[in-house]
């Protein structure tokens, strides 16, 4: 009867350990198809995101380029001389049009467009616009105007009958006011306006009011912010324009 039962005892733990050691298996075995499973799709966002640019904070301003549509809220900008980069617009993004986002390309100021539109005019084709990036993702993008009339420029001190326009060359005296980020007009003293775009090569001088001070016998050269927080108020300045871009902006002293 003991030997029965001492017989029956080992056999029945053999059982229970090797059910045991069954399930433990599984379990690793599931932990490790999860992970493998997991893994290329993870290593393959890595890779989006390390080839586009984005998730690792992009930021910086990206001039007269390419915007074309990628995906649902994710767009590049082409730059000539620069990699192409990826970007993502959110609610906050600004973005303003001159006739091709939305708006009116004749317009004398820029019109604030919705990211269905932006979408819309980018998947037809490359926008030129004005990227500002800050963490991968747009703060603002500006359409550069699409249409092309020259009117009077080139004939320095006047602006009457310039219309907004691509393509615009001359000099301008006259206020400079704030449009959106990076764009700008000038007028004259009829109140003609002329809209310009700025770069990071322009430059720009103050005398006082942009930047610098009004008591010093010589110009002081200011970056765009500051200009930005003059023009927002408005002030005297003589603007070179080439191809609707401002080469030069001096300050009246």
């Amino acid at each position: 009867m003991n030997r029965r039962l001492r017989k029956a005892l080992v056999v029945t733990t053999a059982i229970t350990a090797g059910l045991l050691m069954t399930a433990c298996q599984n379990e690793d075995v599931d932990d490790n198809a999860s992970a493998a499973s997991a893994s290329p799709a993870a290593s393959a966002k890595g890779a989006e995101a390390v080839a586009s640019g984005t998730g690792k904070g992009v930021s910086g301003s990206f001039k007269n380029g390419k915007v074309t549509h990628l995906a649902p809220g994710k767009y590049i900008v082409s730059v000539p001389g620069r990699t192409d980069q990826a970007f993502f617009v959110s609610e906050d993004t600004e973005i303003w049009g001159a006739g091709g986002i939305c708006g009116d390309a004749k317009g004398q100021s820029a019109t604030e467009c919705t990211e269905v539109e932006l979408e819309a005019a980018a998947k037809k084709g490359a926008v030129s616009a004005d990227v500002e990036m800050k963490d991968g993702a747009a703060v603002s993008v500006t359409e550069q105007p699409a249409g092309e009339q020259p009117g009077s420029a080139g004939q320095p001190g006047s602006a009457e009958g310039v219309v907004e326009g691509k393509g615009v060359n001359g000099t301008w005296f006259g206020n400079v006011s704030y449009l959106a980020p990076g764009k700008y007009t000038v007028s004259d003293i009829k109140g003609v306006e002329q809209a310009f775009f700025v770069s990071e090569d322009t430059e720009i001088w103050g005398a006082g009011d942009i930047c610098g001070d009004a008591e010093g016998q010589s110009a002081t050269e200011c970056t765009e912010a500051e200009l930005e927080r003059a023009a927002r108020k408005g002030v005297g300045a003589e603007v070179t324009l080439s191809n609707g871009i401002a080469t030069r902006i001096v300050e009246d002293a």
